[in-house]
């Protein structure tokens, strides 16, 4: 009775006022549900759901998202999808006068999706009123074409990337402007998403050649202006030297991880199973909530003010060399009564084990004869996911549950936050059960299912190999690959080095070195100083050109080696990495100056 009051007042003495001029005119309204509200969408929800279910028991395969319904029919024959469609449309509309709803054929549209090269259009009305094929239908933003190639999608997605780029590209140069991490943020925050939406839809489109080349181009010019680049700079040198993914592969790599989550088999992950959270549908109804307290304990006196309990039980979990371990010690009064240790897969984390040692804690509680209870974790992010509600982890579900049971049971259980390697006896002994469930376990694990942060670095690995492969056998980026020779190592040296224009410039070969500009018949003749004979390239001038030969000097006996073309990839990964790039911008500042006053 209570809702149902809420209800009515929710909806009671409504009125539109208008304010216009100096005027203001009110008008009451007993239709519709208020535009915006919190109670509107589950209102519309309760209208509308008994038309879904009875589609659905009709053999009509319906979604809906707020009030736009899909539905979809399939035949052998056109006359087949009409009759169905018909039908349906009709049952649709007889429905909505029955409920006084009225939907809009002239706003419904209609697309065929076959192979046949050859077919006859289904006719569908909606209340005499024919709707309107189409090759094309945009669903929640994601643009379907009949022939399913997603074309006319990532056509719309690279145009609005590309103003994005247009407008930045203003306030970015190679020598002013934006910094690069400014850059970086705008387009990991604002581009990528965009073309990234809906990709486990459009995935498979992202290996065809014609849409790779669009995606190219609108992460082409990105890629320059992070590394300061000049646009004749290769999209492979760009993309290494900015510490970006090819964008085709980012957006396989996030149809992989929506699929991964949803429980679709992996090849990244060797059939492991993934970690899910649970339904938020089989959470209990919120008024069996019960809010749950934990009270931090810092040293052994305040730790033994909270110990009149008859059980205690301290849970830690452990890492070590890769294995992952979880234990439980029980204590009553000064004695330890019983001890679990908890093996998990290699894959899985100290949170999990946390979190698998206070599942299994409440387990122990739950089968107890005894009334009151303490646990004590040093694992605060672990104690506040059993705490939060909201929070659908399946261990901290689980736990909840048994807390829930342990206290219809008339049971009182106090969760304590202690601080670790502390010297307390609980928790140093359940420390060491921990690590020795790490390392010395021989049994199946008892918990084995991959975090999401495996399954993101399992993808991501597979992603960085297959852009290794690319970067390897192209035929572009010849001067980068004298730094970096493959992707792999490239990309995690990178965010490390600091991109400026004149590095940029040294390590893909484009700046104003007289081979370079030459080319661009911006200089006469490539040669260097030197030698007339001798092009002006960036190998020659930093490792062979006699005019920089004190500068060299000075820096092998520095360094104790002789600058040779193999071992420049070393000098960009070792700890002299900044005396080298230091070497190197002077002699390219030197020649670039050069050039330029002639």
């Amino acid at each position: 009775m209570n809702l149902r009051r809420t209800i009515d007042s929710y909806l009671e003495n409504r009125k539109v006022t208008v304010r216009y001029a100096g005027q203001e005119y009110n008008k009451g309204t007993n239709k519709g549900c208020v535009q915006g509200s919190i109670g509107g969408p589950i209102l519309w929800n309760l209208l509308l759901d008994p038309l879904l279910r009875k589609l659905e028991q009709n053999g009509v395969f319906c979604q809906a998202f707020a009030d736009d319904v899909v539905l979809i029919f399939d035949g052998d024959t056109a006359l087949d999808i009409e009759t169905q469609a018909n039908a349906t449309l009709e049952h649709v509309r007889t429905w909505g006068i029955d409920h006084k709803l009225k939907f809009a054929p002239h706003k419904t549209c209609a697309m065929v999706i076959t192979r046949k090269l050859k077919f006859d259009a289904p006719r569908l009305s909606m209340g005499g009123v024919n709707i309107a094929m189409s090759n094309e239908i945009k669903i929640l933003g994601l643009t379907i074409d009949h022939k399913l190639t997603f074309n006319q999608h990532v056509a719309g997605v690279c145009r609005k990337a590309l103003n994005m780029y247009k407008k930045l590209a203003r306030t970015a140069r190679v020598s002013w402007g934006l910094h690069p991490e400014v850059i970086r943020t705008i387009y990991t925050a604002a581009v990528e998403p965009v073309v990234l939406y809906a990709a486990s839809a459009w995935a498979p489109a992202a290996k065809k050649l014609g849409v790779i080349k669009q995606l190219n181009t609108v992460q082409r010019g990105f890629a320059q202006k992070i590394c300061k680049a000049y646009r004749t700079v290769s999209l492979n040198s760009a993309l290494l030297l900015a510490g970006m993914l090819p964008l085709d592969l980012r957006v396989q790599e996030a149809a992989s991880l929506y699929e991964a989550k949803k429980g679709v088999p992996q090849s990244a992950l060797l059939d492991r199973e993934v970690e899910r959270m649970s339904s938020a549908m089989e959470a209990p109804h919120p008024a069996e909530h019960s809010d749950l307290e934990v009270i931090s304990l810092v040293d052994q006196q305040q730790v033994d003010s909270y110990s009149n309990y008859q059980v205690r039980i301290f849970t830690d979990g452990s890492k070590i060399g890769g294995k992952v371990g979880a234990a439980l010690s029980i204590w009553k009064g000064e004695t330890e009564i019983k001890a679990h240790k908890l093996a998990l897969s290699e894959q899985c984390t100290v949170y999990q084990a946390e979190l698998l040692a206070l599942c299994k804690a409440t387990r122990e509680i739950t089968a107890s004869r005894e009334k009151t209870f303490g646990i004590y974790s040093d694992s605060m992010a672990a104690l506040q996911t059993i705490q939060n509600r909201k929070c659908f982890h399946p261990l901290a579900v689980e736990a909840r549950d048994n807390l829930r049971t342990s206290s219809r049971q008339g049971k009182m259980v106090t969760l304590h936050w202690i601080k670790a390697h502390a010297g307390l006896e609980g928790n140093e002994r359940a420390d060491v059960l921990a690590k020795e469930a790490a390392v010395g376990s021989k049994r199946k694990p008892n918990y084995d299912r991959c975090p999401v942060s495996f399954v993101k670095r399992a993808i991501r690995t597979a992603t960085i190999e297959e852009w290794n492969r690319r970067y390897v056998d192209s035929d572009t980026a010849s001067g980068t690959k004298l730094f970096f020779p493959d992707a792999v190592n490239a990309y995690k040296m990178v965010r490390k080095i600091q991109p400026t224009g004149i590095r940029t410039q040294l390590m893909t070969g484009h700046g104003g070195f007289s081979e370079y500009l030459h080319r661009f018949k911006c200089k006469e003749s490539p040669s260097c100083i030197c030698d007339p004979a001798v092009r002006e390239t960036v190998p020659h001038i930093l490792l062979e050109c006699p005019v920089h030969d004190q500068m060299r000097f000075d820096l092998e006996m520095k360094l104790n080696l002789n600058l040779k073309l193999a071992n420049m990839k070393e000098l960009i990964t070792s700890a002299n990495r900044e005396e080298f790039l230091n070497y190197c911008e002077k002699i390219c500042k030197q020649v670039a100056k050069r050039n330029e006053s002639s």
